[in-house]
């Protein structure tokens, strides 16, 4: 029953050492812990060699791009479990140990787990904002779930599914998203998902992405989503993205007058009305041309 974790990088190289540092102190080890670095240079390379543990394996993926980062990823690896933990994320001593009594409690063959936001220097209606787009929040105790979260934070049984050469798609490379359109691959085959409220980790959020605009670009990229869900199928849903315009329409028209108008009044509950604003907006301009870039070769600098 041989356990791998994977690490995908991207020149953050004390997030990388505090991430895999995390991995390598769990109560139940990893078979195998796989560092994908995704910089062009290969600049994780001497950072990773400095760790004397057989368990750790180093894959170069010099093409930009996180789909392009997941998929080399699991080429890299049979385990039949795979975790995954972004380079930005900070694993709880017993995360792994979690995951599996969750999976194995509750039969699932996909398991989420809870993150909390960390940025030191953001306060106010900023730090709300933040807090609803990088936390991950659910039941106190473990469930079943209907709906997925992000790959960061995630591990499932590779033995419940057919997966093909390169799962998350490139054409994704830039934008995110990859992780939803590969967790609907797994829906498709039957997945039965869940919630381990005990495999914690943080969130540590760069201040580069602590920002207004990119935090509302990332607000806008989240309504996207089911917009271009419907679009982007193999026969395009036209009827459902009519349908997600539509319903972008009426929660902009609701939520932009309470977001203004609660600001003075109530932080929390005012980013919560940002975020469902700049969401309404992308569901409406979901078209690829406004699409936000975060990823690959848009993050070259």
């Amino acid at each position: 029953m041989t356990t791998a974790v994977i690490i995908p990088t991207f020149r953050r190289p004390d997030g990388l050492l505090a991430a895999l540092d995390s991995v390598l102190a769990q109560t139940r080890p990893a078979e195998e812990i796989i560092i994908v670095d995704n910089s062009p240079e290969g600049g994780a390379r001497a950072l990773v060699s400095k760790y004397a543990d057989g368990r750790i394996c180093y894959v170069h993926e010099p093409e930009p791009g996180v789909a392009n980062a997941r998929n080399a990823a699991l080429a890299a690896t049979q385990a039949r479990y795979i975790a995954f933990l972004d380079d930005d994320e900070i694993a709880q001593p017993t995360w792994l140990e979690a995951m599996h009594v969750t999976a194995e409690r509750l039969s699932a063959t996909v398991v989420f787990g809870p993150l909390q936001a960390q940025a030191p220097k953001t306060s106010g209606l900023r730090l709300h904002l933040l807090n609803r787009l990088y936390s991950r929040v659910g039941s106190h105790a473990d469930a079943l779930i209907n709906a997925p979260f992000g790959c960061g934070n995630s591990m499932l049984d590779r033995a419940a599914f057919d997966l093909p050469d390169a799962p998350f798609p490139a054409k994704l490379n830039e934008t995110g998203g990859e992780d939803d359109v590969f967790f609907a691959l797994l829906q498709d085959q039957g997945a039965v998902m869940a919630w381990s409220a005990g495999a914690g980790a943080v969130e540590c959020v760069d201040p580069e992405r602590a920002n207004w605009q990119y935090l509302l670009s990332r607000s806008f990229s989240f309504g996207q989503g089911p917009s271009q869900h419907c679009a982007h199928r193999d026969k395009p849903d036209w009827l459902g993205v009519g349908k997600w315009m539509l319903v972008g329409l009426a929660q902009l028209a609701v939520f932009a007058p309470l977001a203004a108008l609660t600001s003075p009044l109530n932080a929390r509950l005012s980013a919560t009305f940002i975020d469902k604003t700049a969401q309404a907006a992308g569901k409406i301009f979901w078209q690829s041309r406004f699409a936000p870039k975060f990823y690959g070769t848009s993050a070259l600098g």
